[in-house]
């Protein structure tokens, strides 16, 4: 009997070991199926990817853990127990991929297993999946870090919200200053055009080091980092004094906004089409300084993510709007000035908030028809110099994140009419002094003549222009002036429709004593 017992328990572990090996040769099979062959995909990629999580689920082995790997794919598996006290898998305790050279690592928490050992006791397999290009996860104008996706799943549970973050690490073996990283998880069923998209939620992106970008992500998922070049991150040195100079000067622009429309509407009956455009003006800039605020608040990892795309979009609407009030303010002048007589358009006015509100809710509409993913969490890159280090993060904020959107839609937008307004500028200037020259305007002091020069570049919002100096030696006084300036520019507003409502007021009651005048000599 006990002749037959050992020789039952070798076959039983011979019959194990192939089993073992046979599973690991079918996962690896599945892998090279998975290879592009002449550089496409011949399957479907979601139906490869979740071929392959299968046959790791379960495949049967022997030792604590299994590791598959060919060219490009990685696979490994663990077993783990309840008594789970976390687990680092670090590629340079790895045999490497040949075509490998950056290091990557995947740090789990112990918090990790809880959910699943509360519904029952038993051995979980964690698999963990390296593709080492990005083929089977392809986004339109997304370029990855090392071209990596890194990915990870417990049995078939759902893990998310862990208070614990799930510490994903890529290296580059160049610095990377200068590019803007963000950590995303690849969302499947997010996008019309693909079988997924990637998307930051539930993502803390941080670098360590100039060459290193750590992910901390409260779920399991398929992680890869983000890249676009920035040529000019923000200092991190000069980001708590802006943030500061932003906070105040939106704010006290907010109330003066609010303050304008209240007077507006306390003397409505008073007001004409070109104070009536001015209260547009201040309604764009009253939202514009609202979103600005709020932005930073909802970009956190912990709000979701479907809020931060509803705000930047909001925000996008606000800036395009607030852009285009200025460019009919100079419209406007230009009638004033040009045309002094036959001005009346019928119902101008309306005209022109069909131009002001529906050219820039139109376009906002479009982009977010064409690219869903267009709005969301924008890491805005931070430059770590001698003095600071790990301690500084990338700041993030709701905004457009499509570059080419920011390049049209943004930049574009912003400099034609930023061009317009300072054409129209020249212009009204030019044509002043020629009708002072004529003798049609009569003289005023020198104060009166720069404070009103002032006060049409604030209406026309020409200081806008100074995002284009963001270059060299410009970079520093460009970011405070232009903070400066805009962020009080509902202020600056604020303060020209006082000295009109006065300079109208005085008007007014110069008339009425020259009319009693009048009267009395009668």
């Amino acid at each position: 009997m006990d002749c037959r017992a050992v020789l039952f328990l070798c076959l039983s572990l011979m019959t194990w070991q192939c089993g073992a090996e046979e599973a690991a040769q079918q996962v690896k099979s599945w892998m090279k199926g998975m290879e592009p062959s002449k550089g496409r995909i011949s399957r479907d990629p979601a139906a490869l990817v979740h071929g392959l999580e299968d046959r790791l689920l379960n495949a049967s082995f022997e030792d604590s853990s299994l590791i598959v790997q060919t060219h490009t794919i990685q696979s490994l598996a663990f077993k783990l127990g309840c008594d789970f006290a976390g687990l680092s898998v670090d590629s340079d305790a790895l045999d490497r991929v040949p075509q490998t050279w950056a290091r990557h690592a995947m740090q789990f928490p112990t918090e990790l297993t809880r959910k699943a050992c509360r519904t029952r006791r038993r051995e979980l397999r964690l698999i963990c999946v390296y593709f080492f290009t990005s083929r089977l996860f392809q986004q339109d104008n997304s370029s990855l870090l090392n071209d990596y996706v890194l990915g990870a799943q417990l049995e078939r549970e759902h893990v998310d919200n862990l208070t614990e973050p799930v510490n994903i690490s890529f290296w580059h073996n160049q610095s990377l200053e200068g590019y803007n990283v963000t950590c995303v998880f690849w969302k499947e069923g997010a996008s019309e055009r693909h079988w997924g998209l990637w998307s930051p939620e539930g993502c803390r992106t941080e670098q360590p080091s100039p060459s290193q970008v750590l992910c901390r992500c409260n779920h399991l998922t398929y992680f890869a980092v983000l890249m676009q070049f920035s040529p000019a991150p923000l200092p991190a040195e000069l980001l708590a004094p802006l943030t500061y100079i932003s906070l105040v000067g939106c704010s006290i622009s907010v109330v003066a906004s609010l303050l304008s429309l209240l007077l507006h509407f306390h003397a409505r009956k008073q007001s004409n089409s070109s104070t009536r455009i001015h209260m547009h003006l201040h309604a764009s800039v009253l939202l514009l300084n609202v979103a600005f605020l709020l932005s930073p608040a909802l970009a956190a990892p912990s709000v979701p993510g479907a809020a931060c795309v509803a705000l930047g979009a909001v925000l996008h609407f606000a800036l395009l709007s607030c852009l285009t009030w200025m460019a009919i303010e100079g419209y406007n002048l230009y009638l004033l000035l040009g045309r002094v007589y036959n001005i009346y358009i019928r119902r101008y006015v309306l005209k022109l908030c069909a131009v002001g509100w529906g050219v820039p809710a139109s376009l906002v509409l479009l982009l977010l028809a064409i690219n869903s993913s267009a709005y969301g969490r924008h890491v805005i890159p931070l430059s770590h110099g001698p003095g600071t280090g790990a301690g500084v993060q990338n700041t993030s904020m709701c905004w457009v994140r499509s570059p080419w959107a920011h390049r049209v839609l943004v930049v574009g937008y912003g400099a034609l009419t930023t061009l317009f307004n300072l054409a129209v500028l020249a212009w009204a200037l030019w044509t002043l002094r020629r009708l002072r020259a004529r003798g049609e305007v009569p003289g005023r002091p020198a104060c009166r003549d720069t404070l009103t020069v002032l006060g049409l570049t604030v209406l026309l919002g020409t200081t806008w222009a100074l995002a284009f100096l963001s270059f060299g030696v410009f970079l520093l006084p460009q970011l405070f002036l232009f903070t400066i300036f805009n962020s009080l520019y509902g202020f600056f507003l604020f303060l020209w429709f006082c000295s009109q409502r006065c300079r109208a007021e005085a008007e007014a009651e110069a008339e009425k004593e020259a009319f009693s005048t009048s009267l009395m000599m009668h």
